[in-house]
């Protein structure tokens, strides 16, 4: 991990691949207790250290992960991540050209617990949610393009189902559709920015996540 924008409420970390968030039934060393002792060893603290889990990334994603260091913070970041007032910003990497250079997708997603998958449909269905995402694409080369996508809904798997479901799957991502898996697990999407007016001091924070060190991602983003 990477320690991006740190204040006495707030602590922003850019995570690799691989690194899960908080504690799963792998039982897997999770992300939050590398933060806690970070925060404890950087801050001399004494015993526990609080540390707020406010949203989480996919496993197999890179970039920013917003942690509450107060519960007053906590508090008013899980309404804010709720309310949408946090602004996301994603750059995907995704196999074949997307229809327009930019533009609006719609699907209803429904979620298989067993498979932890998503599935699009076009229309409403049974247990289906409403998922919209904003994109456009950033550059591309011979075989694969640089997408930027804005979520308007927080949905389960959301771009990684509608990118796929639009024929454009994330390089990397077999369970949507990817031909072949990336050699270190990942998948290629980035949670590349976040916005929001911090929630004490009420000053704008922009916080972006370095690029993943790869040979295709320095090729689609440079310039």
């Amino acid at each position: 991990m990477q320690v991006v924008y740190e204040d006495n409420h707030i602590i922003i970390v850019s995570k690799n691949c691989g690194e899960i968030v908080q504690s799963d039934k792998t039982g897997d060393r999770p992300l939050s207790e590398d933060v806690k002792e970070y925060i404890k060893e950087k801050h001399n603290k004494p015993g526990n250290v609080f540390l707020g889990v406010v949203h989480r990334l996919d496993r197999p994603v890179f970039g920013l992960v917003v942690f509450a260091k107060t519960s007053k913070a906590l508090t008013r970041l899980n309404k804010m991540f709720a309310e949408g007032e946090v602004e996301k910003t994603y750059w995907a990497i995704v196999q074949n050209r997307p229809p327009e250079d930019e533009g609006t997708l719609t699907h209803w997603l429904s979620r298989n617990e067993r498979q932890n998958k998503s599935y699009a449909h076009d229309h409403e269905t049974s247990r289906s949610k409403k998922a919209v995402l904003k994109y456009r694409i950033v550059s591309a080369s011979l075989h694969y393009t640089l997408v930027e996508v804005k979520l308007m809904t927080g949905r389960h798997h959301q771009i990684r189902c509608q990118l796929s479901a639009v024929g454009c799957p994330i390089k990397g991502d077999l369970k949507y559709g990817s031909k072949r898996s990336n050699p270190d697990g990942s998948i290629s999407l980035l949670a590349r920015k976040v916005e929001f007016i911090h929630p004490v001091s009420n000053e704008k924070i922009s916080v972006t996540a370095p690029i993943p060190k790869d040979n295709l991602w320095r090729e689609l983003t440079i310039g």
